[in-house]
């Protein structure tokens, strides 16, 4: 067996579907990922169907073991590191003073999660599979630490939940009431996981990522055939992110989970726990925009944790944790360093010159076209060191684009900065920061109907 054949059956997980995963032709980490994927897509119609009357331990209890089942499955011994995490900081829930249960929780989860991103380093080179372990540790993470500082927030009196015009019995209705009409919904967002898939193999797999660092290419090859093939290449990346995001979507809506409320149409919408919105991401105009609908649920935790209490420099420090919470190759401090001048940049030229062109139905046309294609360009030049990860890789591509989006933002930055100085009442009207490729709001970037509904997200059905 060769080294191709070596590594496309290893993982620390189960070899149950060894023999498919030779079939497939795909890794077998990969394949006992798809497995648990619709394993639990199966699991949550059963879940819905059987269990939405049960009492919350029996659904907490069904939930955790088949959790800790997936776990095992895909990620063998491996498991354990996530277990302990989360047991030591239930510890914390559960015995620390609430007054600093969110630093307890924040030190240690974090601490763990970036030792674990070192050992990474050593143990995956840059070759990152689905057997590392790190991915659901990332997640976790999130979940702990919002927990906790939720915890504290309520303590110290910090946090309102709002009074809706829906409560109690009349919620628990209404919310059952369109739990039977979620099936459309998945339905729907299977339809686009298989179209993703497609697209994957069909179109991904005959753009590598690596080859905008390949020195024969970058020696030969003209600036906008360079420029043309990051384009697309970075275009044929997020088709898997895509599919991944949008199965685990139709999963939590197949076992009830999601319902947000009534969408600007009248209908009800599935997106409660959405981490990504595909059509506003390939439409975006405008930085902010797309990351506003990239990495959703991300994107809420970094502004609840971070970018909503920090005295000062808020951008820079959620950034530098965006980093920190997805590791410590280097191509991640690349691409969020690099977001810093980009996302100031933006903001300043939309201050200065969008106005001109609202009133004109052609000129705005014109102006989102333009912005378009700048706001595709730039979180191409952003995201590849993302996605190359090391230093030589990064600095070989940045060196063929001349580091041509570095100079204009920043200069731009200057330039328009000197010119509008920002106010402190503008600076709090953009307080949704463009962090972690995610989206910076929670319900506040939702359909207006969906907010009465749900303003306390807190609230299950049992």
């Amino acid at each position: 067996m060769g080294e191709r054949e070596d590594a496309m059956f290893k993982t620390t997980g189960s070899k149950w579907l060894v023999p498919v995963s030779g079939y497939l032709g795909l890794s077998l980490d990969q394949v006992n990922f798809l497995a648990c994927q619709l394993f639990a897509l199966v699991a949550a119609f059963w879940f819905r169907l059987y269990l939405s009357h049960a009492s919350s331990i029996v659904r907490h209890a069904v939930a955790t073991l088949l959790g800790i089942f997936f776990l095992f499955f895909c990620f063998g011994w491996y498991s354990a590191h996530i277990l302990a995490v989360v047991a030591v900081n239930y510890s914390f829930i559960i015995k620390a003073d609430l007054n600093n249960v969110h630093r307890y929780s924040m030190v240690t989860a974090m601490g763990y999660l970036t030792a674990c991103h070192v050992s990474r380093v050593f143990i995956f080179n840059y070759g990152i599979l689905s057997t590392d372990f790190s991915g659901p540790l990332m997640i976790v993470t999130q979940k702990i630490t919002t927990l906790a500082f939720q915890l504290h927030d309520v303590y110290n009196l910090t946090l309102s939940f709002n009074v809706t015009s829906v409560t109690g019995g009349s919620r628990a209705k209404l919310l059952l009431c369109y739990l039977k009409r979620s099936s459309n919904t998945v339905c729907r967002k299977l339809l686009v996981c298989c179209g993703c898939m497609f697209l994957f193999i069909v179109i991904s797999r005959s753009l590598p990522i690596t080859y905008n660092a390949d020195n024969h290419f970058v020696g030969h090859a003209s600036f906008l055939t360079r420029l043309t093939y990051a384009f697309f290449s970075i275009q044929a990346a997020r088709p898997k992110f895509y599919f991944a995001w949008t199965l685990a979507d139709a999963v939590n809506n197949a076992a009830g989970y999601g319902f947000l409320g009534m969408d600007e149409s009248g209908k009800p919408s599935w997106d409660l726990v959405s981490n990504l919105n595909i059509i506003g991401i390939e439409t975006a105009t405008s930085f902010k925009t797309f990351i506003d609908n990239w990495n959703i649920q991300t994107g809420i935790w970094l502004k609840t944790v971070c970018y909503d209490r920090a005295p000062k420099h808020r951008l820079p420090l959620t950034f530098i944790l965006s980093a920190l919470w997805h590791g410590v190759y280097p191509g991640y401090y690349f691409t969020f360093l690099t977001a810093i001048p980009i996302t100031i940049a933006a903001r300043a030229i939309r201050r200065s010159i969008r106005h001109y062109f609202i009133d004109s139905r052609v000129l705005k046309l014109g102006y989102d076209i333009v912005t378009w294609a700048a706001t595709q360009l730039a979180i191409c030049y952003t995201v590849m060191p993302f996605l190359l990860l090391s230093v030589d890789h990064t600095i070989v591509y940045y060196r063929s684009m001349y580091f041509h989006v570095h100079i204009i933002s920043i200069l731009a930055a200057v330039a328009l900065h000197r010119k509008h100085k920002p106010r402190e009442a503008s600076a709090a009207n953009n307080s949704a920061p463009p962090v972690s490729l995610s989206s910076s709001s929670s319900t506040a970037a939702r359909p207006a109907q969906c907010q009465p509904v749900l303003s306390n997200n807190n609230d299950k059905v049992n």
